[in-house]
């Protein structure tokens, strides 16, 4: 199972953290050891003091394939869900200071909050997917499918020419503006516009 991500997604996210808007999808991957699932608090790691939270909506990839095509990118997942991509920002700003790559930034353990999936006939994929996250009840974040810079038929079918997809891979389809610092004692909560109303979709407590 691989852990795909999406990078600068949303032109504002982009903006905010003073990176040029790209041209391409932005690429780069956690491993398993990522994954923080079930609502289980995230420990605050002893080697950063910045530590940003940064929400995004995950696709589930259900069946095997390379080099997708366009009009059969939607047929490759079949489920949504929410996560954080927690990054280690001090860390992130030296690694590009250096020319480094970024994985002790991102890819370290617990980094990838994942909520439960919701079946895709529970969402509007063709007008898009409101999503928000609360740190502390206060809403710190903001974003809608429909504003992302590349599509999930987009991630796809880039991603695909790299990668041969296999069924269980996550993909994190990157995170809109807002992003911010976490605290120690912080409550953050996802939420996600479904056919059902706004839905509570994780709970992740800073320890």
């Amino acid at each position: 199972m691989k852990i795909i991500c999406i990078g600068r997604n949303y032109v504002d996210h982009a903006k905010e953290l003073h990176n040029p808007v790209p041209t391409k999808p932005v690429v780069f991957m956690k491993p398993s050891t990522a994954l923080l699932v079930n609502n289980k608090p995230f420990y605050y790691p002893e080697f950063s003091k910045n530590i940003h939270h940064e929400v995004e909506v995950v696709l589930r990839i259900c069946k095997n394939g390379r080099h997708i095509q366009p009009q059969y990118a939607r047929t490759y997942f079949d489920a949504i869900a929410l996560g954080i991509d927690f990054t280690a920002r001090d860390l992130q700003a030296q690694c590009k200071q250096k020319g480094y790559p970024w994985e002790i930034a991102k890819a370290f353990d617990d980094s990838a909050v994942l909520s439960p999936f919701v079946p895709i006939e529970q969402v509007d994929l063709d007008e898009g997917i409101p999503f928000r996250l609360e740190r502390n009840d206060q809403i710190v974040q903001q974003g809608h499918t429909a504003q992302m810079i590349f599509s999930f038929t987009d991630i796809l079918t880039y991603v695909s020419k790299f990668f041969r997809l296999t069924v269980g891979d996550l993909i994190y389809t990157g995170t809109p503006a807002g992003v911010g610092p976490v605290q120690i004692g912080d409550v953050l909560k996802g939420w996600m516009q479904t056919q059902k109303g706004w839905q509570q979709m994780f709970v992740c407590e800073i320890k």
